[in-house]
């Protein structure tokens, strides 16, 4: 069964357009006027296998909020539409990722209840034109978006390139095996109450 979505939309900041096929190779096509987080949305996708074209006309003379957190929302509503019912998925997934004197966890729930627990530090108010602050407010929108409950934790870490992109890549690989088969599990879904 093919787990592919596509989501579009259009408001007076953004016009944005998302396609993820959560069982790819890791293929990218990215655009978002913010080369950074075309760079973090890479990390993401490469290290999750995920198959992923993103593009977004945004509001940048602005500034990069509504771009990011817009991408965040339409790309988390992508995420939720390509699993579907959830039957068979592992549901749980957690990543520790080391990326030089970084350490960074991050551990997924896709329950249908989003909440987001979120703990990075950044000493640089941006990197290169993606405002830092907005690392956060891209993993609010998705785990919202996613209905995920989502845990960000910075464990060590100095340089604000690596913090970011660490993060980014532990979602990748915390996400691809949440949504990995368990064949154990048949056609249920693994939840108490039989459905998520």
């Amino acid at each position: 069964m093919s787990r592919i979505a596509t989501v579009k939309r259009t408001t007076k900041e953004t016009d944005i357009s998302v396609t993820i096929n959560l069982d790819g190779t890791g293929e990218c096509n990215i655009d978002t006027g913010i080369p950074f987080f075309d760079h973090m949305l890479n990390g993401f996708a490469r290290h999750g296998l995920f198959d992923l074209e993103l593009m977004c006309d945004g509001d940048l003379d602005v500034d990069s909020h509504h771009t990011i957190e817009d991408c965040g929302i339409v790309l988390g509503e992508a995420i939720r539409q390509a699993v579907g019912d959830k039957k068979a998925i592992r549901r749980y997934g957690s990543f520790i990722l080391p990326m030089d004197e970084t350490l960074v966890m991050c551990a997924v729930d896709l329950s249908g209840r989003p909440y987001l627990n979120y703990n990075a530090q950044f000493t640089v108010p941006r990197l290169g034109t993606m405002d830092t602050e907005m690392v956060r407010e891209f993993f609010y929108a998705i785990s919202y978006s996613a209905a995920m409950n989502l845990h960000i934790k910075q464990l060590d870490g100095l340089n604000n390139h690596h913090i970011a992109e660490a993060c980014f890549k532990a979602f990748g690989k915390a996400l691809d095996e949440a949504t990995s088969y368990d064949p154990r599990l048949g056609d249920a879904v693994w939840s108490t109450k039989g459905s998520l």
